[in-house]
């Protein structure tokens, strides 16, 4: 690691328009967060920043969803995600708005600059255009097929299922989300970045780690999937990018007559890191110029690979332009999180919501820390499933670093009263045991600094895991009997392992090492105190012992599973390419026409609704994934298409005898599936 006087650290700014799931966590902000940590143990001035992004067609387009305010939408998950953040202890030294007038001003101050300078284009354009809601639309909202993948819900700027950077024009059978109609082409007028004018010194910049001919970085040490990728882009020739947008929220655009006109979210929201700083500065009367222009000062982005571009060709570009500001020395991408084989979907609510998890699971933030880490997606897309988090909490956690401290405390406790012994001599044993110590923090370090955090956990784990060996070997509980000399050492020798492994343990599983520390009567132990020979001195009386962990039982995750199953029921059907069924198999599917009777939420469920709809003949009981679009009251009388032959199963606890068939609509919206006139209840459908 390059010896900078301070670090600023940023997590990518998550859009305040839904919750935040464990993909967000896996991807941006656990990697961060532990990188942040082990700065902060090493004595390191660093400042970790991030904020709501709070602007753009996605905040409108839920705003609408909602049938609320854009302002509403924002306050109500800004509140919500800087909680979840809070209680997971994710450390944000600050965590910023971009609705603030603070940013407002400052995302304006870039722009009118950078326009001074003559380095903006302002240019006519036609843009699709509804004319039954007399509005141009953004990029997010017009969907269409992506001309590359020919995935039929991709968003007029990206589509979602291949990745692909698109423009609204790009797509096939383009539809506003507003009308649902297809839209026309209207002129208007926009600034523009000319990105090919800057194509000379990105390449060497990324490539090379050059800038204005001196060495910035070491290329070598970004991932190779950011610096592909940001080739490819340059390679392809870097056109003309609109900066500004048609929108009614959002920053303005600060000239005159240009009413109506917002910039564009991509260009307001990285500028958020700067006004976030800005606004700890003035908190904690310190001077953000110093962490933004000053070369001594190191800046790493930490995001997803669907931000790579942003952050590592538009917004360098945006901050040359500026001028005096210091460009990112890496940006350390993650790939995507994928959940119980399937793609992380809100839309489809296919999630592990963060603020669910912390509901579910009190106190066991670092279960979700360990194993995310364990399976982080640093070089390619990883997954999730319930029943790996509850092996590698029972058989990791639980088995090999709680069994190791619980047992040395239990130990201590039953031969000395929780006091700790004196250390004679060493054997070679014990000596090299606690020369592990040394290796394990050395190796932590070189991993964390080389942004590999699954790494540095397993060689954690490794430490935990030649503790549980050295008592096997050992067996104080045996020798006890014969040589009660040689059992102080032993347990000595243990203690201070689990004095280490406190310490070592505060970037990765804050909440542990603070538990642990507590246990060990040790909480001001430092990073620099992994150097001692001794951590802790005989004498030193231990406080009571607890499980550091707990295992996971079957019963818990099945619920989860569940849970996961019954939240996306009703909506787990997606358009995409599937295989022809022969027509016996089409009419081995009986789908008729019910009424709903009675509809109530379950409960302790957020996103189901608990129906019992009329089939002519019988009453049916059917569980359905759709309380987050439709209140029970409203639905009452509605006839809906019933799938009546699907096998019962049971979600939380209740039978669910079929399935209601939903569509969903451009904007992610669930509408039912029913019949043009009302038909008797219990009509089969053919």
């Amino acid at each position: 690691m390059s010896d900078f006087k301070r670090y600023l650290i940023t997590s990518a700014l998550p859009y305040a328009n839904g919750p935040l799931h464990i993909g967000h966590i896996a991807g941006a902000y656990l990697p961060a967060d532990i990188y942040v940590r082990f700065l902060r143990l090493k004595g390191k001035d660093v400042v970790f920043v991030c904020g709501s992004d709070e602007h753009g067609a996605a905040i409108t387009i839920r705003a609408k969803k909602e049938g609320i305010t854009a302002k509403e939408i924002v306050d109500k998950y800004h509140r919500i995600n800087k909680k979840a953040f809070e209680d997971f202890g994710i450390d944000f030294n600050v965590y910023h708005r971009t609705s603030s007038e603070l940013h407002h001003k400052t995302a304006q101050e870039f722009f009118t600059d950078i326009e001074a300078k003559g380095a903006f284009v302002k240019k006519v354009s036609k843009q699709f255009y509804d004319e039954d809601h007399k509005q141009f639309l953004a990029d997010r909202y017009v969907t269409g097929t992506c001309p590359k993948c020919a995935y039929d819900k991709a968003y007029g700027d990206q589509c979602e299922r291949c990745g692909s950077s698109l423009n609204p024009e790009d797509l096939i059978h383009p539809v506003s989300t507003l009308s649902g109609k297809k839209p026309i082409m209207k002129e208007t007028y926009h600034w523009y970045l000319p990105m090919g004018r800057e194509e000379g010194w990105l390449k060497e910049w990324i490539s090379k780690g050059i800038l204005d001919g001196k060495q910035h970085h070491d290329a070598g040490e970004w991932k190779k999937q950011v610096v592909g990728q940001c080739l490819s882009w340059i390679e392809g020739k870097l056109g003309d990018r609109a900066i500004t947008r048609d929108l009614n929220w959002g920053v303005p655009v600060p000239l005159k007559n240009a009413e109506g006109k917002v910039l564009y979210v991509w260009l307001d929201a990285p500028i958020g890191y700067i006004s976030a700083t800005k606004q700890w500065a003035e908190d904690n009367g310190a001077d953000w110029k110093k962490y933004w222009q000053d070369e001594e000062t190191s800046l790493i982005h930490f995001i997803g690979k669907d931000n790579i571009v942003f952050h590592c060709l538009i917004f360098p570009i945006i901050l040359k332009l500026k001028g005096d500001y210091i460009l990112p020395q890496n940006v350390p991408a993650n790939e995507f999180l994928n959940l119980e084989g399937q793609k992380i979907s809100t839309s489809r609510n296919w999630a592990v919501w963060l603020n669910d998890y912390l509901e579910d699971f009190p106190g066991k933030q670092d279960y979700l820390r360990y194993v995310l880490n364990a399976i982080s997606p640093e070089s390619r897309d990883s997954e999730f499933t319930w029943k790996d988090f509850q092996a590698r909490v029972n058989n990791e956690l639980v088995a090999i670093l709680g069994n190791f401290v619980n047992r040395c405390l239990v130990l201590t406790f039953k031969y000395y009263n929780g006091v700790i012994p004196e250390c004679s001599a060493l054997e070679t044993i014990d000596a090299e045991v606690l020369n592990e110590i040394g290796k394990c923090r050395d190796l932590m370090e070189l991993s964390i600094e080389g942004f590999h955090f699954r790494d540095a956990q397993a060689q954690l784990m490794n430490l935990a895991r030649a503790g549980n060996k050295y008592l096997a070997d050992e067996e104080p509980w045996k020798k006890i009997k014969t040589d009660e000399e040689r059992v102080k050492v032993i347990m000595n020798t243990s203690l201070q392992l689990c004095a280490a492994l406190s310490v070592l343990m505060e970037p990765l599983l804050p909440f542990s090492s603070a538990k642990l520390k507590k246990m060990l009567y040790a909480a001001d132990l430092k990073w620099t105190d992994l150097d001692k020979k001794a951590l802790l001195h005989k004498g030193h009386q231990l406080g009571v012992p607890d499980l550091l962990f707990e295992k996971i039982e079957d019963d818990v995750i099945d619920v989860q599973i569940e849970k996961l199953k019954g939240q996306s029921a009703g909506n787990i059907i997606e358009s995409p390419k599937t295989e022809y069924m022969d027509f016996e198999t089409f009419q081995k599917m009986d789908i008729r026409v019910a009424t709903i009777k009675h509809a109530e939420r379950p409960e302790g469920s957020k996103k189901l609704l608990k129906l019992t709809v009329d089939l002519g003949n019988e009453l049916r009981t059917v569980m359905s994934g759709i309380a987050e679009h439709y209140n029970a009251e409203e639905i009452i009388g509605r006839q809906v298409t019933l799938l009546s032959n699907l096998a019962p199963r049971k979600i939380m606890g209740i039978e669910s005898q079929g399935m209601i068939l939903m569509a969903e609509d451009e904007n992610g919206k669930l509408v039912f599936v029913q019949p043009e006139s009302k038909v008797e209840a219990g009509s089969k459908i053919s």
